[in-house]
């Protein structure tokens, strides 16, 4: 049994781990850098994010589900404060790195474990998902847009069919897929279910409220991954 929470984690209370997905750190810095100026403070936000869930649940591990870094270069730009912060979270769970599309490699010195998959009982835990029975997996950042009384709204989600699971992001500047993308109903057997954050919690959502993104949007076929 899983708890999902309204930031985007998951927490396995039977293991006492908690499980984190797509956090892209330095995702401002590496805009920034290309001339496209965001606020530098994701890396910041998304850590106290963690370090929050961390204190709530009180780990003995701790899997980050790949992409945690935004790119190969990203450790050269964090601060010397967040590569305490980082250091400090490694040091005191067991911290699993799992390999992302965009970090196959995480940072050594910032202590943790790098792993392409883990294993865990029944379960596996890698970034990219396959649909295998038991995988919990991040990658695709599902977001779901909802209609009603003449508006909408996005929020993260997770998505599963009972077999699998994918994980929203938890970084602080990451976009999302919409859930309804092609993409995301491959990586199920069957037709999924969709639980969105919705204020301090997690709700199951309606497919039949659940409406797709325009043409060209970028959760749409623009997409980047």
């Amino acid at each position: 049994m899983f708890v999902p929470t309204c930031e985007g984690a998951l927490w396995w209370p039977a293991q006492k781990t908690l499980i984190v997905s797509d956090l892209h750190l330095e995702k401002g810095s590496s805009y920034a850098q290309r001339g496209q100026l965001l606020p530098p403070y994701d890396t910041a936000s998304t850590l106290q994010m963690v370090e929050a869930l961390a204190a709530r649940f009180v780990p003995v591990r701790i899997i980050s589900l790949g992409d945690s870094f935004h790119d190969r270069a990203s450790e050269e730009r964090l601060s010397n404060k967040d590569c305490v912060r980082i250091r400090a979270l490694t040091a005191k769970y067991d911290w699993h790195w799992v390999e992302g599309n965009h970090d196959p490699a995480p940072p050594a010195h910032l202590g943790g474990r790098g792993t392409h998959a883990l294993g865990i009982g029944s379960c596996v835990f890698r970034h990219e998902p396959t649909g295998a029975v038991g995988e919990i997996a991040g990658h695709l950042h599902p977001v779901v847009k909802i209609g009603g009384r003449g508006r909408s709204v996005r929020r993260k989600c997770f998505v599963t069919d009972g077999d699998s699971l994918i994980m929203p992001s938890l970084g602080t500047l990451t976009g999302g897929l919409n859930a309804l993308d092609p993409v995301v109903a491959a990586c199920f057997t069957s037709r999924p279910m969709h639980f969105a954050s919705s204020g301090p919690g997690v709700r199951f959502v309606d497919r039949a409220t659940l409406l797709p993104d325009r043409r060209g949007y970028a959760g749409g076929s623009g997409w980047r991954l």
